[in-house]
């Protein structure tokens, strides 16, 4: 017999909010400056809320804005219950969530519940304390090994790169998979799970909508932390293997995110996604059950080059993954951590012509889709100078990876130079190329050709026709190289030509297209939506 509260929390899902909405991801540090020293802030976000309700947004997701020291531009979290005052205060928040409530956008918050940062009051005291104590059983302490206990506990990589283990004076390691000044929590230890707790209900308490978790499919790690299997492939852009990375995926962390639902079921129409990079689709599929998370991102579309059959293949995969929890599928191209869909899809006028493609794909799958800033402005990634680089990605592999800060640099609204308008300062905290110019908001509003327009547009017409409608897709005959779907429950065909030539037009108006459409043919790198 299913209990009366699954059967009311089924119920909830599938009349919620979140189940197809559209989330924005505002990489806090490079959306909009209100303070005029070059970085991005709360007051910067809540001075352009009119575009993001012009956009067409449901809901906002803001990266860590938290009190950092910023080795990891803020993921590196000292209080996760305040603000640093670089972005702003606790009452700027407050205004920013009644703003943007005022505009029918909800608010969701990212969380860090894997490590903290190694100014974290729990590490400094941990540090303090020595082997055996209290403070340290917060975080994964061990000792070394080889005769004088010099070499690291086991084979473990950081994401960064290097190990994942760093020696404190008494002789100690702890564990690190990220930057050596983020270190991970033990989830083990109760204390650990009651502060998330404090946490979330402190957010929600202010009126937050809900959380993105940062490494959903981390935190818990196995007790004996055995060696990576020789084959694991590491890195912050892959799907891990759990047969062969014990890092990620550990059985455990779903007490974590139970644990997790538990509080926001305390509290009504708040949701949770996680950041999951799992490999085996029935393991996604656990953080999707219905004690757990409410949504979790599944990479595969990100991953997909820009074929036909990938593309395809990572949409029958994602749907595949939770239709059997019943979950909506979560559809994203870029974000803060990966090469902008724009290069990674050519580059230049080809680039843009495919992600103009591909938006409109993403925005015709049923489900839940996030956008990345910048990317209703088709921003391509950015070849920053050895300079200017500040991600730790850089320095940890000796300067051999670049890192992320190429997808990272900051939005242009306005004018003909850097900053653009980003800040009423001199500069940004990356640099802006001066080529952006022509990609502005400003420059990009009043044209029906841009690539925000066709953003515009795309969104206005998900949310009013009813050709959206259903869960189901079903996929047509397509010649090599294509592919064309129509949702079930409403009508909507959507084609993709990603082959050299033109192909037949499914039958249909044409609602909508990433370009030009002339005749009964549909041109190559060109998606189109059918009525």
């Amino acid at each position: 017999m299913r209990r009366s509260a699954d059967i009311q929390r089924e119920i909830a899902d599938q009349a919620a909010w979140w189940r197809d909405a559209v989330f924005y991801q505002v990489y806090v540090r490079s959306f909009a400056d209100a303070g005029s020293d070059g970085v991005g802030d709360l007051e910067g976000i809540r001075s352009r809320l009119g575009y993001l309700e012009l956009l067409g947004v449901d809901a906002l997701w803001l990266t860590p804005f938290y009190r950092s020291p910023m080795a990891d531009h803020g993921y590196d979290v000292a209080d996760p219950r305040d603000v640093d005052p670089l972005f702003g205060d606790l009452a700027t928040f407050d205004r920013l969530i009644e703003d943007a409530h005022a505009h029918n956008m909800r608010v969701t918050v990212d969380l860090v519940p894997n490590h903290t940062s190694s100014e974290h009051e729990w590490f400094q005291a941990a540090l303090r304390a020595g082997p055996g104590s209290h403070e340290r059983a917060r975080y994964l302490f061990r000792d070394g090994t080889g005769y004088d206990g010099s070499q690291p506990p086991n084979n473990w990589t950081s994401i960064f790169g290097g190990p994942a283990w760093t020696r404190v004076a008494d002789g100690q390691w702890y564990l690190h998979l990220f930057a050596t000044e983020q270190p991970d929590l033990n989830w083990d230890n109760p204390e650990v799970a009651g502060d998330l707790a404090r946490t979330l209900r402190f957010w929600l308490d202010r009126g937050v909508d809900g959380f993105r978790i940062d490494v959903a499919h981390g935190m818990a790690k196995p007790y004996d932390l055995p060696n990576m299997d020789s084959r694991a492939t590491h890195g912050s852009g892959v799907l891990h293997d759990n047969q062969l990375d014990p890092r990620f995926d550990d059985d455990g962390v779903h007490e974590i995110h139970r644990m997790i639902r538990k509080v926001l079921d305390e509290y009504q129409d708040r949701m949770a996604i996680g950041e999951v990079w799992v490999q085996d689709d029935e393991r996604f599929a656990r953080y999707v059950r219905q004690d757990e998370l409410h949504l979790a991102f599944n990479f595969r579309l990100v991953d997909a080059e820009f074929d036909a059959d990938a593309v395809r293949g990572a949409i029958e995969h994602s749907l595949a993954s939770v239709a059997a929890v019943g979950a909506p599928a979560t559809w994203t191209l870029s974000n803060h951590d990966v090469v902008r869909h724009v290069t990674r899809y050519g580059g230049g006028s080809l680039g843009a012509k495919r992600a103009r493609a591909m938006a409109l794909v993403e925005l015709a799958l049923p489900g839940v889709i996030y956008l990345y800033n910048g990317e209703e402005l088709g921003l391509p990634n950015v070849e920053l100078p050895d300079w200017a680089l500040q991600d730790p990605v850089w320095e940890r592999s000796g300067r051999i990876e670049r890192g992320r800060d190429g997808c990272r640099v900051p939005i242009p609204w306005e004018g003909f130079a850097p900053p653009f308008g980003f800040t009423s300062g001199h500069d940004s905290w990356l640099p802006m190329p001066h080529e952006w110019s022509g990609l502005t908001v400003e420059s990009q509003l009043e044209d029906p050709a841009s690539m925000l327009s066709l953003y515009r547009q795309a969104l206005e017409i998900r949310k009013t026709s009813t050709g959206f409608a259903g869960d189901e897709l079903e996929w047509y005959g397509a010649p090599p190289g294509c592919f064309a779907f129509r949702r079930k429950g409403g009508g909507l065909i959507c084609a993709l030509n990603t082959s050299g030539g033109p192909v037949p037009l499914p039958p249909g108006e044409v609602l909508l297209s990433s370009g030009p459409v002339e005749g009964e043919h549909l041109p190559p790198d060109t998606a189109v939506w059918l009525l």
